[in-house]
């Protein structure tokens, strides 16, 4: 509960909060964020229960995988942040998956042909191909990705009108171009907006220092009279309102 609580004191506890991960617990009862309607985690552990050698490109902490009830019997996963390599090692070596450091722009250190799936929930970047080179014929990328102009109102808030290039990146239409032109057949493509709303300065502050890339280089006191008005904003109004964009991509190799 946050109510009657300090801009100090939520501040304070969203600073003390870990980041490490991506596990969003931390949220619950202070931001709410509409889900997919597709569910990407069940649909990801259906593909996984059916594949034999699978690869998860930047895992973070290895949490959504995890959650699949069944892995193939050769899983691999990517991740180039230190801290989320030991959370994941941690979480998916007990589950027999392997978790590789692997810097995000650098190529797969793995041979062609490798996986008959790859899997990435919210990769930074989808370096196509090297994807197909990791996927053997036939072979299956299954992805959620970020949007374009994904919480561009709590951007903005901060870093003022974005260019049109920066508010249209990210764009599924770009997505299947790029998928098409390294090779692969595209197999499905849904994209929906989404409602989120921060109950408090707190939840702000911990997803600012959390996804890093929204507002490169956050911090509380750079943006102290920023994030006083916006707990004045939210103390009057109740939450503040953003929109995530997701969409959901299928490639397939031809076989």
């Amino acid at each position: 509960m946050t109510a009657n609580r300090t801009f100090e004191a939520l501040v304070a506890e969203a600073e003390a909060a870990s980041v490490e991960g991506w596990d969003f617990s931390w949220f619950e009862g202070r931001a709410t964020e509409e889900r997919p309607s597709w569910g990407y985690a069940r649909a990801m552990g259906e593909r996984l229960a059916s594949a034999s050698a699978a690869l998860d490109i930047q895992t973070g902490g290895g949490e959504v995988l995890a959650s699949a009830p069944k892995l193939p019997p050769l899983t691999a996963a990517t991740e180039g942040w230190p801290p989320n390599v030991a959370e994941a090692t941690a979480l998916l070596h007990p589950r027999g998956a392997v978790v590789v450091a692997s810097p995000e722009d650098a190529p797969l250190p793995f041979a062609a042909d490798a996986f008959d799936l790859v899997v990435s929930r919210h990769p930074v970047r989808t370096h196509w191909d090297e994807i197909t080179r990791v996927l053997r014929p036939g072979g299956t990328y299954f992805s959620q990705q970020v949007g374009p102009a994904s919480v561009f109102e709590l951007i903005e808030y901060f870093l003022g009108p974005q260019p049109a290039e920066a508010r249209n990146g990210r764009h599924p239409d770009r997505a299947r171009s790029a998928a098409e032109a390294a090779g692969l057949d595209l197999v499905d493509l849904r994209s929906e907006r989404l409602r989120i709303e921060f109950h408090d300065i707190g939840a702000v502050v911990h997803f600012l220092r959390k996804v890093i890339w929204m507002v490169p280089g956050f911090t509380v006191d750079q943006y102290l009279p920023q994030l006083h008005a916006l707990h004045e904003q939210i103390e009057t109004e109740g939450s503040f309102i953003a929109h995530s964009t997701r969409f959901l991509i299928e490639a397939r190799k031809p076989g």
